[in-house]
């Protein structure tokens, strides 16, 4: 049996288990919907940040910070394959390249689009532009709500939860570290 009829047969069995009619008209294509669906919302794990950022790298003398804001994404908790819908703000202080910039979104849904915590994606998206654009610092800044707080448990709508990373000059110089603060200080949600 293929992978892609054992995944809709599950499918069917969840349906099944929460009492609904796996035969009636609105939900006889559903599990082949379910599976085109989660094919491509988690997508994140057959692609390579690396070969991402190395077919978009060149030479530059700026060395001062690049920002990219309000990057949207989408994910799900690994805990409850709930959604986190948010944005990230990435910047990064070039060292003798710099990358194409829609690259860094690139990048962002690679590891979005992935079962996540917050926590663990924030560092992935700052660890992965670290290692292959090879900048003198990065920083990653992530704010998102998280449907399993929201929809079940605390039900605690619009909530956000804030995470950082700070790589290089983001982490060891102040100044550095508060202008890429002030930068997205007004993008955060309110």
């Amino acid at each position: 049996m293929s992978s892609e009829i054992e995944f809709e047969n599950a499918v069917k069995k969840i349906l099944e288990h929460i009492g609904e009619d796996t035969t009636r008209e609105g939900l006889i294509d559903t599990p082949s919907r379910v599976r085109k669906a989660y094919e491509f919302m988690c997508s994140g794990y057959s692609k390579d940040p690396k070969e991402i950022i190395q077919k978009a790298l060149f030479t530059s003398t700026n060395d001062e910070m690049v920002v990219v804001k309000d990057i949207e994404f989408y994910s799900f908790c690994e805990h409850h394959m709930l959604p986190i819908i948010g944005k990230a703000h990435v910047a990064y202080i070039p060292n003798g390249k710099v990358v194409g910039l829609s690259k860094i979104p690139r990048v962002v849904d690679v590891f979005a689009r992935r079962l996540q915590i917050q926590e663990q994606l924030t560092e992935q998206i700052c660890d992965a532009l670290n290692e292959h654009l090879k900048p003198k610092g990065v920083a990653v800044m992530i704010d998102a709500r998280h449907m399993c707080m929201e929809m079940r448990g605390v039900e605690k709508i619009c909530s956000t939860t804030v995470t950082s990373a700070l790589r290089g000059l983001f982490k060891s110089n102040k100044k550095t570290k508060d202008e890429f603060l002030s930068i997205v200080s007004n993008s955060l949600r309110k």
